[in-house]
C-alpha cells in the first residue's frame, strides 16, 4: 500500500452517493435534539426527557446501522484505527485532498465520542429519575458536565468540518445535506 490510506478504495468521486438517508436523518435529528435539550427545553421536564430518550434510541439505531447499513455508513469503512489516524494526520499536515468518501478518521473519532456522550447523558438523566438516585447532587453534576462536554465536542466537530474542508479544498458539510460528495 506504500502510504496509501487503507480505505482509499471506498472513496467516492464528486456527485456519487456517500451518506444514505438514514445517516443524514440521524445526523440532523441528533443536532436538533441536542440543540433543543441544551438551549430550548427546561431541564428535567417531560419534553427534555423524551428528547433525550429519542436521542439515545437514535444512537442505538445508528450503531445497528453501522453493521448492516450502506457501505459508507458501516463502522468497518471508517473505524479510527491507529494507522488510519496517523495516515490521515500526515495527509492533513501535507494539505492533501481528503481521500475519505465518508468520515475521515478524526471525524469518525469525534462522531463515536459524541454518540457515547449522548448515551451517557441518557443514562445519567434516566438515573436521576429513579428512587435510588433521586436528588443525588453528584449525578446531577455529572449529567451537567457530560452536557457541557457534548456541547464543546459538537462545536469542535462542526468547526473542524468547516476548517478541514477549507484547508483541503473540499466541502464536508454539503454531503451531509445532499448525500452526495461534491467538489468545491
Amino acid at each position: 500500500m506504500s502510504g496509501e490510506l487503507p480505505e482509499r478504495a471506498s472513496s467516492a468521486r464528486p456527485g456519487e452517493p456517500v451518506w444514505d438517508a438514514f445517516v443524514r436523518l440521524f445526523h440532523w435529528g441528533t443536532v436538533l435534539g441536542v440543540v433543543l435539550n441544551l438551549w430550548v427545553l427546561e431541564e428535567g421536564e417531560t419534553a427534555h426527557r423524551y428528547v433525550g430518550y429519542a436521542l439515545c434510541a437514535g444512537v442505538l439505531l445508528r450503531v445497528v446501522w453501522g453493521f448492516v447499513g450502506t457501505r459508507h455508513a458501516r463502522f468497518a469503512s471508517f473505524w479510527p484505527t491507529r494507522q488510519r489516524l496517523s495516515l490521515h494526520w500526515q495527509a492533513l499536515k501535507a494539505r492533501q485532498p481528503d481521500a475519505h468518501a465518508g468520515h475521515n478518521p478524526l471525524g469518525a473519532l469525534a462522531m463515536l465520542m459524541l454518540m457515547a456522550l449522548v448515551l451517557l447523558l441518557g443514562l445519567t438523566g434516566w438515573m436521576q429519575g429513579t428512587d435510588a438516585f433521586w436528588g443525588d447532587e453528584w449525578l446531577e453534576e455529572l449529567h451537567e458536565g457530560l452536557a457541557t462536554a457534548l456541547e464543546l465536542l459538537a462545536l469542535f466537530h462542526a468547526l473542524a468540518a468547516v476548517l478541514v474542508g477549507w484547508w483541503q479544498g473540499s466541502n464536508l458539510i454539503l454531503p451531509m445535506i445532499s448525500g452526495r460528495r461534491r467538489s468545491r
